[in-house]
């Protein structure tokens, strides 16, 4: 656990493709496998809440020690499954670490919308990478074959902090998912087109580095990512070794290796077992011996060990002894890749302070819905239609995942609506897609129920048909915004897919690729909830246990 780890490189670096074909099974292994498929994941920071140790009788903490206490905390919820960063208590540290672009997208990501007491929503990327460029990292992740080759994006989950503060809701995407890649342009000038098939979600991170990744999450979601952290195998090691133990639980015995050499190699005795070290890193990576041996089964497992971890830190018996933070934090911040805006102690420090104030009972876990794909894709998902855009809608919305009400107040325009029957309104038909063509007649079909509604100067644009995956609103300018807002609301559209644009000279409605079919808009605000197929899971509950595969049991 003592000096600093290699860092994972991604600038410059060209992709190639390293999809895994159906004649071989697992091509790498990574955080996601030993020797089957990868799926790291460098992440970040924790969070302090409402636990803590003591009477109600204890003496003044120094300030030095409630930095330890918090930055603690924080390293636990931004670990999520994969590793984490130290919380990096001394200014000299700053020189470790990491630096990328937020993205490298060509789309400039939408503001978000404060509430009515001017707070705005976080969201924090954690990427696993699975990069073989140290030889810390290359023990840690065998597969020989793979050292030196552009890194994977293998563990993918996204943090959202709500606006008030009040909970946390967390997206994990499963590595093998297939989707269309935005443009991106790397930091040495090299450009990677967009692509015209579908391709696996985890090859992002080799078309320049993690800004890339970054702008597929937004080209597929729409839900703006303010800020990244990625790590690598021996943070999360260090990382892991530093918090000391935390419970997991099987239930059966398991051993993660397969005669034909696939598996992470953890082996535990059914119940619960504390791990640590290199069996925390095989516990996260593992894929064959839980469940139906695939991503999603790994993505719970990372849940379970996140919320149990969080749970162990916020008793206040872990790390209280300041040297182990300094052997974590020079271990991490070595590791540590994050956005230009978290790029010093003090910045993270202050996301530390917002974590901090999310109970445990308000964490929910959610792995993307999915569907497996057919053919050549057989054995990818893809994003689950209406489910997964619910989840995505939720968290756009700031509505928490765990269905409990939050402080959010509706943001009322600074200028208010005009008579609906003067506001001019022009619809036009998005709804086209990559593989499919625009449905016949939506904006029609839309612009007319705007003219019952009495939008009597509603008119449709025949000729603007470019495809857009969600419906939404724009408008020019400020005096128009409770226009648009009284657009939103008597179709039903969600306040949050208003937005002020440039690009238009008036108030615009595209009909995007979720409203296909005639009818109301598809999600009612304030009746949305959390699909059953995004397997969510509360920080509080303490009874999950994996399911082993019978394949991988003693």
């Amino acid at each position: 656990m003592g000096g600093p780890v290699g860092r994972s490189s991604t600038r410059g670096e060209r992709t190639r493709s390293r999809v895994r074909r159906d004649d071989r099974p697992d091509d790498r292994p990574g955080w996601a496998e030993a020797p089957g498929r990868r799926s790291g994941a460098r992440n970040g920071p924790p969070v302090e809440g409402d636990g803590g140790r003591g009477s109600a009788r204890r003496a003044p903490r120094s300030g030095k020690r409630r930095v330890l206490r918090w930055s603690a905390t924080l390293l636990a919820l931004l670990i999520l499954g994969t590793g984490g960063a130290g919380y990096l208590y001394y200014e000299y540290l700053n020189g470790n670490i990491r630096k990328e672009d937020l993205t490298l997208g060509d789309k400039r990501m939408a503001d978000h919308k404060a509430n009515a007491a001017g707070q705005t929503p976080l969201n924090i990327l954690l990427i696993g990478s699975d990069a073989r460029d140290s030889e810390a990292n290359q023990k840690l992740g065998g597969a020989k074959e793979t050292f030196g080759a552009p890194p994977l994006a293998d563990v993918q989950m996204l943090l959202h902090l709500s606006a008030d503060r009040s909970n946390l809701s967390v997206i994990s995407m499963p590595r093998d998912t297939m989707l269309k890649m935005p443009k991106c342009t790397a930091p040495d000038g090299e450009i990677f087109p967009a692509s015209r098939r579908d391709v696996q979600t985890n090859e992002s991170l080799g078309r320049g580095g993690p800004g890339c990744t970054v702008a597929t999450w937004y080209e597929l979601t729409g839900i703006r990512v303010d800020h990244f952290m990625m790590i690598d195998f021996a943070g999360v090691v260090s990382m892991a070794d530093a918090i000391g133990g935390v419970p997991v639980c099987v239930d059966a015995n398991i051993h993660s290796r397969g005669a034909d050499g696939k598996g992470s190699g953890l082996k535990l005795e059914k119940g619960t077992t504390s791990v640590k070290g290199e069996q925390a890193l095989q516990w996260l990576r593992t894929r064959y011996g839980f469940e139906d041996n695939t991503d999603l089964g790994r993505a719970k497992a990372q849940h379970q060990y996140m919320n149990s971890m969080v749970r162990e830190l916020r008793k206040g018996t872990k790390l209280t002894d300041p040297a182990k933070l300094m052997n974590l934090a020079e271990a991490a911040t070595a590791a540590l890749t994050v956005d230009k805006g978290l790029d010093t102690v003090k910045k993270l420090y202050d996301l530390a302070e917002e974590f901090k104030k999310v109970p445990t009972k308000r964490i929910t876990m959610s792995t993307m819905p999915n569907v497996y794909g057919t053919g050549v894709n057989n054995g990818r998902v893809y994003p689950k239609a209406g489910d997964a855009e619910q989840l995505f809608r939720m968290v756009r919305d700031d509505v928490p995942l765990d269905g409990k009400p939050s402080k959010r107040k509706a943001v009322e325009p600074k200028d208010p609506s005009a008579p609906v029957g003067e506001i001019a309104v022009t619809v036009r038909n998005a709804t086209g897609t990559g593989t499919r063509g625009p449905a016949s007649g939506r904006a029609g079909h839309v612009a007319d129920q705007l003219k019952e509604a009495g939008f009597g100067k509603t008119g449709v644009d025949p000729d603007n048909v470019t495809g857009a995956a969600r419906t939404g609103i724009l408008y020019p300018s400020t005096d128009l915004e409770g226009d648009a807002q009284a657009v939103a609301k008597a179709l039903g559209i969600p306040l949050s897919q208003v937005k002020k644009s440039t690009d238009v000279s008036g108030i615009s409605l595209a009909v995007g690729a979720d409203w296909r079919e005639d009818g109301a808009y598809p999600v009612s605000p304030g009746k949305q909830k959390t699909p059953e197929s995004a397997g969510a899971l509360n920080g509080e509950e303490e009874g999950a246990c994996m399911k082993v595969n019978p394949a991988y049991t003693w």
